[in-house]
């Protein structure tokens, strides 16, 4: 049976602990207002942007369009993940590293070699584990995405996949659905989709930009002018598509991510409750138990000095 001192020692230790998770609790619940904001703010900017690149995309050849164009065979293809540069946070990065291990097995059971982009120090450091040097890596995702950051990802993968060293770019982040909730999101980057030209992301309650009047959508639809050509709109259009989705999917990830340390470290903190009220039981027990013990032995040694004196 531990003694009373050990069971101190645990108690303190514990309630020690209890104070960092805390503590990390109350940082995280901050900072993700202030990340959400962030998405929120980028998310009218890509929608609009998405709008855009429809209107043009249906006036104009894509096949004249190298981002556009679809390559005659899929030899080689680059994973972009996203994950973020501290630990602590549940599930939110093993999530991110099983879809994109289950991924890339998918494609090399087709016989397509695979390439990885790594955002993120815990994605980084999962590819080491396995001997995998990726050929570009941002490792500051948890401090604040950059746009400067954004542009180095998305000209790597323009160049490559203009060059046909690529063939298709694909994009797995966790996506900020709520202050509560994060959803893995698996988006194809590359060759673009001309169905809707992406994979949409999970809508955001008061996301503005959300909720677009099929009226007002209908007034924008017409004919247009375009100069030079629709196709050259649409080739400057493309690389600020991608660069946004890159973007967007950096400060998604990193709202995501906070709202994931809040409810590990809320789960932390709750089990440290948990464990210092056992602690405290046991103790006031083991207390309880000597002091009956010492009583007794108090009233046992009165007995036997009164009945000497008898």
């Amino acid at each position: 049976m531990a003694s009373l001192r050990d069971i101190q020692r645990r108690i303190n230790s514990v309630t020690s602990t209890r104070q960092i998770t805390h503590t990390m609790e109350m940082v995280s619940t901050t900072k993700i207002m202030k990340a959400l904001s962030r998405a929120d703010n980028a998310g009218p900017y890509k929608d609009a942007i998405q709008h855009m690149l429809e209107t043009v995309a249906g006036r104009a050849s894509s096949q004249n369009v190298e981002l556009l164009s679809t390559h005659s065979e899929i030899k080689r293809a680059l994973i972009v993940g996203v994950a973020s540069d501290r630990g602590l946070a549940g599930g939110f990065n093993v999530q991110v590293e099983r879809a994109i291990q289950e991924r890339a097995q998918e494609l090399e059971a087709r016989g397509i070699e695979v390439e990885f982009i790594s955002c993120g120090k815990k994605l980084t450091e999962f590819f080491s584990t396995r001997g995998i040097e990726p050929v570009l890596t941002n490792d500051r995702v948890s401090t604040g995405p950059t746009v400067a950051g954004a542009n180095q990802i998305s000209s790597y993968i323009m160049e490559a996949y203009v060059a046909k060293k690529i063939d298709l770019v694909e994009l797995i982040y966790q996506h900020a659905k709520s202050r509560v909730e994060q959803v893995l999101t698996h988006e194809q980057l590359l060759p673009v989709q001309e169905a809707g030209l992406a994979l949409p992301t999970a809508p955001r309650e008061k996301q503005a930009f959300a909720a677009v009047d099929t009226q007002t959508k209908a007034e924008v639809q017409g004919d247009f002018s375009f100069e030079p050509s629709a196709d050259e709109v649409l080739g400057h259009l493309i690389p600020s598509y991608i660069r946004t989705v890159i973007y967007h999917a950096l400060i998604d990830s990193e709202a995501a991510e906070h709202g994931a340390r809040r409810l590990a470290m809320q789960a932390a903190t709750k089990n440290a409750d948990d464990i210092i009220s056992r602690l405290s039981r046991e103790y006031n027990r083991i207390r309880q138990g000597s002091i009956t013990t010492e009583l007794s032995e108090i009233v046992g040694g009165a007995e036997a000095l009164q009945e000497k004196e008898a």
